[in-house]
């Protein structure tokens, strides 16, 4: 994508254009970003998903059995009969996950990388509707699918932000609105992090929020370092050879902390194994359930896709690639593999192209190490018959 072409989606300024102004920076209303939008799934369906086992979802009442009521899926057929006329919102999450309909949707954020969407939670909501006054650790965009919903932002927050105590939900017990705006089907509002929110349903309506992975400090640390640690032998410890005598015996000296982080610079400095786990972290599904493979042969993958059958990205299969030293690296949903540079053009086909089958993956499959590479993502999972 020319990052220097002007996009309906960001309201006719360029992708270039919005990741300096706007992106973690301050918000974006654009209305009409998708014009004559119709949603792809409707209440109902949205109502059925929530009965589901595998889908993640939620209720919100404000005035249920106390105030901003938070209830949580799966839920049962008549779970919808008894709630009240207005102030109630359903919360799907991963919604892109089960319909492919809305995983086309992620189509309009190609101006984004694709390995930092997180996924595309649908909220319905009664007149009234809403979950309080709140705000995010991520970037979301916030597409509305039906209906109307009031958008009403306010100061950026942080972790010392009072909140009301709630065991489940975290509202502002502060909201310092800045500004408000109506959404209609169609119009979308981008907010940059910490930015607080509060959205309220006007008529039933149903909005999109596409939210962004971002992991924190403490998870980054916690993660990369059990990582890291399966390659350190035991016998790698800390060593003070050659140190001075100690003129007291009960004070760390500066040159034992000097040695400390000589020994963790030396590891944490390894680019090659921070990009293999920070791919392998970005890439992991959100429900590694969902990602199961098939066990076929070589023989049996090329019969089928030469008698027509196409490959296509399972909707819960992440994937992403990057160059490390002169080999090349694909990232499938957690798990890395390590390939050799002439395959470049088939990692960008994997990660990129709608549909694979015998016209664009022919000459791949003439090849050794590419036509493995295709059986594994099968077997793994991450790629599946259009069919399945």
């Amino acid at each position: 994508m020319n990052p220097d072409i002007p996009l309906q989606m960001l309201g006719g300024i360029t992708a270039r254009e919005f990741l300096r102004d706007y992106w973690q920076k301050k918000p974006l209303l654009v209305r009409q970003a998708i014009s004559d939008f119709e949603s792809p799934i409707s209440a109902d369906e949205l109502a059925g998903l929530a009965l589901e086992e595998e889908v993640e979802s939620r209720l919100v009442l404000e005035h249920g059995e106390r105030p901003w009521e938070l209830r949580r899926g799966p839920f049962e057929e008549d779970a919808f009969a008894d709630l009240p006329e207005r102030d109630w919102t359903l919360l799907v999450q991963a919604v892109d996950q089960f319909v492919p309909e809305v995983a086309e949707l992620l189509q309009n954020f190609r101006f984004l990388p694709s390995w930092r969407i997180d996924d595309v939670m649908i909220s319905f909501a009664t007149p009234g509707g809403g979950v309080g006054p709140h705000f995010d650790n991520y970037d979301v965009f916030l597409l509305q699918g039906q209906g109307h919903r009031r958008w009403k932002i306010g100061q950026m927050c942080d972790a010392d932000s009072p909140m009301l105590e709630h065991a489940d939900l975290r509202i502002l017990a502060n909201f310092e609105q800045t500004d408000e705006w109506v959404l209609e089907p169609g119009d979308m509002l981008y907010l940059p992090p910490r930015l607080a929110h509060y959205g309220t349903a006007e008529d039933d309506c149903m909005t999109y929020s596409v939210g962004f992975r971002a992991p924190s400090a403490a998870e980054v640390l916690t993660h990369f370092t059990d990582f890291l640690s399966q390659f350190l032998p035991d016998e790698e410890r800390y060593s003070d050879a050659g140190t001075a005598p100690a003129s007291d015996p009960h004070q760390i000296q500066r040159d034992s902390l000097d040695r400390l982080k000589a020994l963790l610079n030396e590891h944490m400095g390894d680019e090659r194994l921070l990009m293999t786990w920070f791919g392998q972290f970005m890439t992991e599904p959100k429900y590694p359930e969902l990602v199961a493979g098939t066990e076929l042969s070589e023989e049996e993958l090329l019969e089928q896709i030469e008698n027509g059958a196409m490959l296509v990205r399972n909707l819960s299969a992440r994937l992403a690639w990057s160059e490390v030293g002169e080999d090349l690296v694909l990232f499938a949903s957690g798990q890395s593999r390590l390939l050799s540079a002439s395959l470049r053009e088939l990692l960008k086909l994997i990660c990129s192209a709608d549909v694979l089958h015998m016209e664009n993956l022919g000459q791949w499959l003439a090849d050794d190490e590419g036509r493995n590479l295709v059986l594994e993502l099968v077997k793994q999972g991450s790629l599946e018959f259009a069919d399945e």
